[in-house]
């Protein structure tokens, strides 16, 4: 299974986002559980995400 856990789990307490992948507590704990175009959404949305947490 593609997951874009990159093993830096460290919270961001103002967005509640992982700063090592962008995903929210609760997309991790139920990332197994979703479906192939669930995850692809939320992948799809990691790049901006993490572009919030460091912008540059």
């Amino acid at each position: 299974m593609e997951t874009p856990c990159v093993k830096t789990c460290t919270f961001d307490p103002g967005s509640g986002l992982c700063l090592g992948c962008g995903r929210t507590l609760d997309e991790i704990a139920n990332w197994a559980n979703l479906g192939d175009a669930e995850r692809r959404r939320i992948m799809a949305q990691l790049g901006e995400r993490m572009k919030k947490l460091r912008p540059d």
